[in-house]
């Protein structure tokens, strides 16, 4: 955080005291309140910084609730402010991400009415730092960022979804995942989440991976993400997937390197039956045709809906 005035250090000094003390609460109505006053006085960096702080000692003291609160808060106020896309901006939604608890695996007890203390905090950790990231990233997108986000915050959440879910979707990550940067950590959360969870669907979940990447248009990643799973569970003495599907990402790869429409078209026809096992691979498939040989979807209309609904309503 930049350096503040006098006034506003004072401020954040007594509102840090009152939580360190555990009076939470209290505390975040007294965030609120002064926000109000700066805002009505438009003071919207003052804000920001009170904001900032308020969200990122909340969280350091345990206080997802509030924190996300307060994160997310400042966030719109990006938007009252009329901030530009920047790295001053995005140190702000780092400085609080960093902020959100870490807390080491352990056996979770089943969603529902046993569900532990520990099983419900730490959901409540996962879907708190998921609304403030995507909050954030939709503000980039719409503020002058990438268009699809920064790659950094995607990477950021993904890895603390992987980390932090008690009982994790690897799908959701993977979203964030494939929009990111890191191939060498996706593919490690992808043989860990195979490990520990599904080794049967190991190559389900590979696949899923590379069609992701390939409907963005990533075909570098794709066989980043493959090379590297081989390596790791080469390195853990663990047998790569041999299937029907993985000949059909192997040849489908070779296949997106040149102008090969026909060859496209009759590696889906071929391979029918092992797409047909996750019912989200021929819309991803229809999204790799267009992207890589403009095939026109069957819908566009649909598919631009589509788009909006995965990357702003995927659910934690």
């Amino acid at each position: 955080m930049r350096r503040v005035g006098a006034g506003t250090a004072k401020t954040l000094e007594k509102l840090e005291r009152s939580v360190e003390a555990g009076n939470y609460y209290e505390a975040q109505q007294m965030y609120k309140t002064v926000y109000a006053r700066y805002m009505a006085a438009g003071k919207y960096t003052e804000a920001m910084d009170l904001l900032q702080s308020g969200a990122s000692v909340q969280l350091k003291h345990g206080q997802v609730t509030c924190g996300v609160e307060l994160g997310v808060l400042l966030v719109e106020t990006f938007v009252k402010a009329k901030e530009s896309f920047g790295s001053s901006v995005l140190a702000r939604v780092k400085s609080i991400f960093k902020e959100f608890p870490h807390v080491p695996h352990q056996k979770w007890e089943s969603e529902g009415d046993g569900a532990s203390e520990a099983y419900i905090a730490a959901k409540t950790r996962v879907e708190g730092c998921s609304t403030f990231m995507k909050a954030a990233i939709k503000w980039c997108i719409e503020s002058g960022g990438p268009s699809r986000g920064p790659a950094e915050l995607h990477d950021m959440l993904a890895e603390y979804l992987c980390a932090e879910s008690p009982n994790m979707d690897l799908r959701k990550a993977s979203f964030h995942f494939v929009r990111g940067s890191h191939p060498d950590a996706y593919a490690a959360a992808l043989v860990a989440y195979m490990d520990m969870y599904h080794p049967e669907d190991a190559d389900l979940l590979l696949a899923q991976g590379v069609l992701m990447y390939l409907s963005l248009g990533n075909l570098r990643d794709a066989n980043l993400l493959v090379d590297k799973v081989k390596q790791t569970l080469s390195g853990k003495s663990q047998d790569f997937p041999v299937t029907p599907l993985m000949h059909f990402i192997k040849f489908l790869l070779l296949t997106l390197e040149r102008d090969a429409v026909p060859l496209f078209q009759m590696l889906r026809e071929n391979f029918k039956s092992s797409i047909g096992q996750d019912p989200s691979f021929d819309d991803l498939l229809d999204e790799i045709g267009e992207r890589f040989y403009t095939i026109h979807r069957r819908n566009g209309l649909q598919g631009m809906l589509n788009d909006l609904l995965k990357m702003f309503a995927t659910d934690t």
